[in-house]
């Protein structure tokens, strides 16, 4: 059976839902200028958006094999193009939590499936982990896309205008092209149905006992951690870039996707690194690059000064590099991802799949408001600056991890060697 036609959906599944769950931070500027909504109550959209991510992959990856992956993912894509189509006729505050909030569940569905459809349609450890960089690569494309294309439908010159809202339809159009494209391709769940003597409880029993492991425990700490840093950042960065940089804010969403265009490099590369090098290595060099990038050009952001900014050639130089941050730590995700979905057998996976669901929306939450909070009252360098407290703790969290993975691989080749005989 070809695996490629469900490869190629679930790439154009995570790009759709890449451009709706990261335009949050070009949405956070927006509605600050349409609804003239503060930085700290703007904030709540990443709540809106993490909070449902979190509690309906808690609620669904124990049994999401009994409704099907496939089943899971159209069920997605059917109902965020719907809402997405509601979107401009109801220009209000509230509605933009509703997205948020409809943008969450679908992803859910659509991530805890995906992670899961992996050990389906790859072979060996190898290909696995390169497909789950590639597949995030792409996610990052898609947030790159949807930073020009939401840029596309804002009015500089009107900053009450709603106009922006009409970026909907042709996102709810890529939707339900997404939604026709995995109704024809073909996905054998045979191997993960689950049994009829088996009861959902007892599945959902099995999920929080695998919650508890001390490997699994160390690495939601290191997802939580990773995503409290990347949202942090990607999600005020456009805020940063109009208000402490002061760009126009068209051209503050467009210079934000330089963060979206350094991950993907980042995580393309890291797919060939990764096959030569240790992945703790490639990980806690990119860790210690990214905190000596905060140190060096966020003093840069200082300096700009109050002129006036109109293109590209004239930002300023910390407009360009800081958004290099998402190369050094763009590895990070898919790498532990990968190294904890091995670590367990395939029917396993999708509860692994909720659980590191649930944990980075919790991470991208708490960040984002700390984020939001610290811009309102001590301004955007010293809220960028505070990505260095979990940078820190990430780098001792990824140490323990390394060490837990070693023992469990120790351990599974001693149950593998043959013992002598007397």
């Amino acid at each position: 059976m070809s695996h490629w036609p469900i490869k190629v959906s679930l790439f154009i599944n995570y790009f759709v839902f890449a451009i709706l769950l990261n335009s949050v931070g070009t949405v956070i500027l927006q509605v600050q200028r349409s609804y003239q909504v503060s930085e700290s109550s703007a904030s709540i959209l990443e709540a809106f958006k993490d909070l449902p991510i979190a509690i309906t992959s808690f609620l669904i990856a124990s049994f999401i094999a009994r409704i099907g992956y496939k089943r899971s993912m159209l069920l997605a894509l059917g109902f965020i193009g719907f809402v997405c189509l509601i979107m401009p006729h109801v220009p209000t505050f509230f509605m933009t939590k509703m997205l948020f909030a409809a943008t969450g569940v679908g992803f859910a569905l659509v991530k805890v499936s995906v992670f899961a459809t992996l050990g389906l349609v790859t072979n060996d450890s190898k290909e696995h982990v390169s497909l789950m960089n590639f597949l995030e690569s792409f996610f990052m494309i898609g947030v790159l896309s949807g930073y020009f294309i939401f840029s596309g439908f804002v009015d500089d010159l009107n900053p009450d205008s709603t106009s922006w809202l009409n970026v909907y339809y042709p996102l709810a159009a890529m939707s339900f092209a997404a939604f026709a494209l995995l109704s024809f391709a073909e996905l054998d769940e045979s191997r993960i149905a689950p049994s009829k003597t088996r009861s959902p409880t007892e599945d959902f029993i099995d999920m929080m006992a695998l919650a508890i492991k001390p490997l699994v425990l160390i690495f939601v700490a290191c997802a939580f951690l990773y995503v409290l840093i990347e949202q942090s950042i990607m999600t005020w960065l456009p805020t940063f870039n109009s208000k402490i940089l002061n760009l126009p804010a068209s051209l503050s969403i467009q210079i934000a996707s330089i963060l979206a265009l350094s991950t993907a490099l980042g995580r393309l590369l890291a797919g060939i690194l990764l096959r030569r090098l240790s992945w703790f290595k490639v990980l806690f060099a990119g860790l210690l690059m990214a905190a000596i990038l905060v140190l060096v050009v966020l003093p840069m952001a200082g300096m700009t000064g109050d002129r006036e900014v109109t293109g590209w050639l004239d930002a300023p130089v910390a407009a360009f590099i800081f958004p290099l941050i998402g190369f050094c730590i763009a590895p990070v995700y898919p790498a532990i991802n990968s190294v904890v979905l091995l670590a367990l057998p395939a029917r396993q996976h999708a509860s692994m799949a909720g659980l590191i669901v649930v944990f980075s929306a919790l991470g991208g939450t708490t960040g984002s408001i700390i984020t939001g909070h610290l811009f309102e009252a001590f301004g955007g360098t010293t809220a960028f600056y505070f990505s260095l407290v979990p940078i820190s703790v990430l780098l001792l969290t990824l140490y323990l991890f390394k060490r837990n993975t070693d023992k469990l691989s120790a351990t599974c080749s001693e149950e593998l060697t043959p013992q002598p005989t007397h």
